[in-house]
């Protein structure tokens, strides 16, 4: 369980990811957001923000993983943090709930099953929760990692 995270603490959280930024050689603004459950979420705005993405987010995934282990080794203390970088993983959360009703309106509509593109484990996970509570139908997750993706079918 992660403890609470007082104000110097935040500070500290800060200045740690602003020097982190700053010997990448990225100008950043860091907005820090009230503790949600056990996780800080940290956005970022930056005017290259597609180097800092990287192909499908794969680069901010890294880059959150880096600054979590940063994080715990300076602070003493199991942080997690939840790194956006301008608004990329809300979009695309809103982009994949959006597909996983389009699509789950589809198979309830047409009765055949319809498989997604390959996605990371956080992508499939945000499908499945958007059409856990449908009645008309069912998601499994298939294949093997990097190729594993989410199946959608009639209940």
């Amino acid at each position: 369980m992660v403890k609470k995270i007082n104000l110097m603490e935040i500070q500290k959280i800060q200045k740690i990811i602003e020097e982190f930024f700053d010997k990448m050689n990225f100008s950043v603004e860091i907005q820090l957001k009230p503790l949600e459950k056990e996780t800080l979420p940290v956005d970022i705005k930056t005017s290259e923000p597609q180097i800092l993405i990287g192909e499908k987010g794969e680069t901010l995934v890294s880059i959150q993983r880096l600054l979590k282990v940063l994080l715990r080794r300076k602070l003493d203390k199991n942080l997690y943090i939840d790194l956006d970088i301008n608004g990329y993983k809300k979009k695309k959360i809103d982009y994949l709930r959006q597909l996983a009703r389009s699509v789950a309106d589809d198979v309830a509509l047409t009765k055949k099953e319809q498989i997604l593109p390959p996605m990371p484990a956080y992508e499939r996970r945000i499908i499945h929760l958007e059409l856990a509570e449908r009645g008309n139908v069912v998601t499994e997750s298939i294949g093997q990692e990097p190729q594993r993706r989410v199946v959608i079918r009639p209940y």
